[in-house]
């Protein structure tokens, strides 16, 4: 029995034909995390915004909350897609926020 030697690197991944009957429900779940993890910033910044000495202190952080909210928009719309049945790199396209869309792009190898 011979052995052969492992490559020290890799070949980058490519995808694998076949059906994955739990994807799209997977993706759907995933996607619904997130929408209950956006409900509770928003509502967490609803209340901090309601104090208006905190708010004026902390606009800039506030900003934050909003960003973190549209970007778990974005999530969940490609999530959606995909498990529609949408190709991944179409789905991306879909994405409103430039630098989420290009970090998609980057994991795909700057598709």
């Amino acid at each position: 029995m011979s052995c052969m030697p492992v490559p020290a690197q890799l070949p980058p991944a490519r995808a694998i034909s076949g059906f994955d009957p739990f994807s799209a429900t997977l993706h759907n779940v995933i996607a619904g995390e997130i929408r209950e993890m956006r409900a509770k910033l928003e509502a967490l910044a609803e209340v901090l915004v309601g104090d208006a000495h905190f708010a004026s202190s902390y606009l800039e952080q506030l900003q934050d909350f909003d960003y973190l909210i549209q970007h778990a928009d974005e999530c969940v719309n490609l999530l959606e897609r995909i498990a529609r049945g949408e190709d991944s790199l179409s789905a991306i396209g879909h994405i409103r926020l430039g630098a989420v869309q290009q970090r998609m792009r980057d994991a795909l190898g700057g598709a």
